[in-house]
């Protein structure tokens, strides 16, 4: 048995100025099994290009500063300077092994059955959601610990989809049907985040999606921009429930709520910024097709989404018909989709060219590339929006 600490600074969704410790107990071999899963026992096929991750962050900070009244950040989001940035015992690999995946996915005729969708709801006790939880900072989004999340999944047996035992026996990062990848950060939401903040791109009053959303920091970043709502929805409901939820809530501070005036004070005194974010958000688990029609055919009033944010979702051909109709199922006639993709996927065959192609024959949403990034991985992101939407 091993037993490591790991110490958390300045971090406290509930206003609490103060340092948290945790001690964890861990068996010898579960560490070691973690470390081969997070030292790329996953990705065995895997080119073992160097990644990108670390000069992408880098370059994150680098976005403009938004001075104008109602700009999507008081603050620039990846403005801050490198000392900012805290940093933690523990490098979290989960981010940083994602350039070149091998995606082991069955062939399209043994595709398990559709998940059932289910809306999630956020527990009373917020603090216990997260006192277990090891936290990484990044410029302006914290996010919890995907290795320390694994790995008490390996201990966990309680855990219902067992998904992390079941990636680490089948040496892929992701199962179809069972696990779809959202117990790590993959690097094109980076990318997306950056453009975001370097275009300024506005989310207050709207509603959004954040599709196929694991860390769900892209939602994140449209609560932070005001948005009038925000939904989440990851394939997985343990990704929901142990990374999804607990991140929107060690993100909700009073920073993001809006300045009030002097007679408000007391009244904002009284109240909890926390909850009051969480307020404007749903969480989903479920397939897509499934998501789709869970909310359409929902008791709870729906109005179709003005901005879904999505990456890294169009890997698997397969299930691009799914994905093209949940688009046009719930996205609002003159809404638009922000995705960030890997030119192609070794492995599975889905890419951004095969996806625009498939769009282009479907007739009926365009598309507009509006960055490449050419480092590491070409990646690219493009906008969607109805073919009438002019």
């Amino acid at each position: 048995m091993v037993t490591k600490t790991f110490c958390i600074l300045e971090f406290c969704p509930f206003n609490e100025k103060m340092a948290f410790q945790f001690n964890f107990t861990i068996d010898k071999q579960l560490e070691d099994e973690l470390s081969a899963l997070e030292n790329g026992a996953l990705n065995p096929e895997s080119s073992g290009k160097t990644s990108v991750l670390d000069s992408q962050k880098e370059k994150l900070k680098d976005g403009k500063q938004s001075t104008k009244e109602g700009d999507l950040f008081e603050k620039p989001l990846w403005g801050c300077k490198s000392s900012e940035v805290k940093a933690f015992p523990l490098f979290d690999n989960s981010l940083a092994k994602s350039d070149e995946i091998t995606r082991n996915l069955e062939p399209k005729e043994k595709q398990p059955c559709l998940k059932v969708a289910k809306e999630h709801d956020v527990p009373k006790d917020l603090k216990k959601m997260v006192e277990n939880k090891v936290v990484e900072v990044i410029p302006y989004l914290q996010h919890v610990n995907l290795s320390v999340v694994k790995m008490s999944f390996l201990k966990d047996n309680s855990c219902g989809e067992d998904i992390v035992s079941k990636s680490l026996s089948s040496h892929s990062d992701l199962i179809t049907g069972i696990y779809e990848g959202g117990l790590k950060i993959w690097e094109c939401t980076f990318d997306l985040l950056a453009y975001l903040a370097d275009e300024e791109v506005q989310f207050a009053g709207k509603r959004v999606l954040d599709l196929g959303c694991g860390a769900g920091l892209l939602g994140i970043i449209a609560l932070k921009g005001k948005a009038k709502e925000t939904h989440f929805q990851d394939y997985n409901s343990t990704v929901i429930d142990e990374v999804t939820i607990p991140n929107v809530i060690i993100n909700s501070t009073s920073e993001f709520e809006d300045e009030v005036s002097e007679p408000d004070l007391k009244k904002r005194r009284n109240s909890n910024p926390t909850q009051q974010l969480l307020s404007k958000c749903r969480f989903f688990s479920g397939e897509w097709y499934e998501f789709s029609r869970f909310v359409l055919n929902s008791k709870k009033a729906f109005a179709k989404y003005d901005i879904i944010l999505t990456s890294e979702t169009i890997y698997n051909p397969s299930y691009y018909n799914a994905f093209h109709q949940t688009l046009a199922n719930l996205l609002d006639e003159s809404g638009q989709v922000f995705l960030a993709s890997k030119a192609h996927y070794f492995g599975v065959g889905g890419g951004i060219h095969l996806f625009q192609k498939f769009i282009e024959e479907k007739n009926v949403f365009e598309t507009k590339t509006l960055k490449i990034i050419d480092e590491g991985l070409k990646r690219i992101l493009i906008k969607i929006t109805f073919k009438h939407a002019h």
